[in-house]
């Protein structure tokens, strides 16, 4: 019960794949579960003690569970490729994974760097997410955002990982879309209508909640960039949703 599968999901992730691998050296099996990239991703990690498994990208959810299903030991890591585990936090698995004191799964926190600039504030000064859980405790749901939902209790490790989600403003911008479009198929999937509220009032109250009262302009220029693209993802993702409810197909 105190062995450890980490899981990285990747697609494209030559930049970050060789020093995730090593972030999780601790593990007793890394699973690298590739969506096909193009790049040197799989190049880089097949010269890691790794096993490899290349599968379509349908959504997050169903890439992480089904990666779940392979894992060999009781306890999974997921780690996705630009994180990466600090000493402090690899002392706390460790340890949680001898002695979890009745916890199936353990949220960590991030610290968040945007174009190698660390964000101290914006939103992500809480940004937490489950990475350790016992996987006959836990499952993921949703397409975009995925969550862990777990039957038991859920404990916090005191640590921080180090978060490094975005390389440059564009990448950044490229990832808003994706999310967008996937969020967007969510909605179109549940029947939801798009009116002016949602490209209107909504992207507006995203940029004032990350700058303002998620306190982003303490981040100076950073945090307005931060606020900036969050409501660009919001006004992104209701005109994706009217374009798919209207059978409008994008190139």
């Amino acid at each position: 019960m105190t062995k450890i599968t980490a899981i990285i999901p990747t697609l494209n992730e030559e930049i970050h794949i060789a020093a995730a691998i090593e972030s999780v050296s601790f593990a007793d099996e890394i699973i690298v579960i590739d969506s096909f990239s193009t790049d040197k991703t799989i190049e880089i990690a097949e010269k890691y003690n790794v096993k490899i498994i290349k599968r379509k990208f349908d959504d997050f959810s169903s890439q992480k569970n089904f990666a779940i299903e392979q894992a060999k030991n009781a306890w999974i890591y997921i780690l996705d490729a630009d994180e990466r585990v600090t000493p402090g936090v690899k002392d706390e698995i460790l340890k949680a994974v001898k002695k979890p004191n009745g916890f199936v799964g353990f949220y960590v926190r991030r610290t968040f760097y945007f174009c190698g600039r660390k964000v101290n504030y914006s939103g992500f000064q809480r940004d937490k997410v489950i990475r350790l859980f016992l996987k006959e405790n836990c499952k993921y749901t949703g397409l975009v955002h995925e969550k862990i939902v777990a039957k038991g209790e859920i404990g916090f490790f005191k640590n921080k990982i180090d978060h490094f989600s975005y390389r440059n403003y564009d990448h950044y911008i490229s990832k808003m879309n994706h999310y967008a479009a996937i969020r967007a198929k969510e909605l179109h999937q549940k029947g939801k209508t798009v009116n002016i509220y949602h490209v209107m009032i909504k992207p507006a109250a995203r940029f004032f909640i990350h700058y303002i009262i998620r306190l982003g302009f303490l981040d100076g220029f950073t945090g307005f960039l931060v606020a900036k693209t969050q409501a660009y993802g919001v006004l992104t993702r209701y005109i994706k949703l009217w374009l798919l409810n209207k059978g409008i197909k994008e190139n």
